[in-house]
């Protein structure tokens, strides 16, 4: 999924790839485009599929159609439960800090996005969003966890998110030694980014107050950061990517 802001970098894009083509120079060699890239129906690359973000032996994110790291599809797989959901193009592959995924259930799962390197905002930044589910990624909802981000790759390597039975934690890295945490309720019917229901409740601290906050909490896998290799690259990196 693009975030809000990424969306209106690609209308630019677009816009300023329609003017190159009315300066007579549709004859040159294809150019990667981020807009085309957001926009066409299937991506062409041949790629061979990539386990970017390891839950357990069966709950996974895979990587997709990629051009590189940072270019691609990205889907949650729950191959025990038969559930195949797509976290969007160009966004979980990009985010760079902790994500820890340790609610014990299995029910509650969170997928923050970033963008990819290099892309950055002129004017008040971008608000990023993040994937979350409450019944075992059978469906995801969206809430946004960065505002006013000039530079989302950057910015999320001072992001760390946490998920536990029932909470969703966000943290900013704060100075040198603190982070400014956010805590949202992770519960079936309660919708993130609007008013709670009557008696739930979220917060917010500095970890120095309470730091023992996420001393226990691990992926089953212990894999804490996204990670894909480069070296796996499509044959043909180079396709044109035509809308439609």
């Amino acid at each position: 999924m693009a975030t809000k802001r990424l969306q209106q970098v690609v209308l630019l894009a677009t816009v300023f790839a329609a003017l190159q083509g009315c300066s007579g120079r549709s004859k040159e060699p294809y150019v990667f485009m981020l807009s085309d890239f957001m926009r066409v129906k299937e991506l062409p690359y041949d790629s061979p599929t990539q386990v970017i973000y390891r839950i357990d032996d069966h709950r996974f994110v895979t990587l997709e159609r990629y051009r590189d790291c940072n270019h691609g599809e990205a889907f949650y797989n729950d191959t025990r439960a038969n559930i195949r959901q797509p976290l969007g193009r160009g966004s979980f592959e990009n985010y760079q800090g902790y994500l820890i995924n340790a609610d014990p259930t299995g029910q509650n799962l969170a997928f923050p996005a970033a963008a990819p390197p290099h892309l950055a905002s002129i004017d008040r930044g971008w608000t990023v969003e993040l994937m979350y589910s409450t019944d075992g990624g059978r469906t995801f909802s969206s809430m946004d966890y960065m505002e006013h981000s000039f530079k989302p790759y950057e910015d999320s390597k001072n992001r760390a998110v946490f998920v536990t039975n029932d909470r969703l934690y966000v943290a900013k890295k704060w100075g040198d030694d603190d982070s400014y945490v956010v805590e949202y309720p992770l519960m079936p019917g309660v919708v993130l980014g609007k008013p709670y229901p009557p008696g739930v409740t979220g917060d917010s601290f500095a970890l120095s107050s309470r730091p023992r906050t996420f001393m226990n909490l691990h992926t089953p896998s212990r894999q804490e950061h996204i990670s894909c290799d480069p070296s796996m690259k499509p044959t043909n990196p180079d396709a044109p990517l035509a809308p439609q």
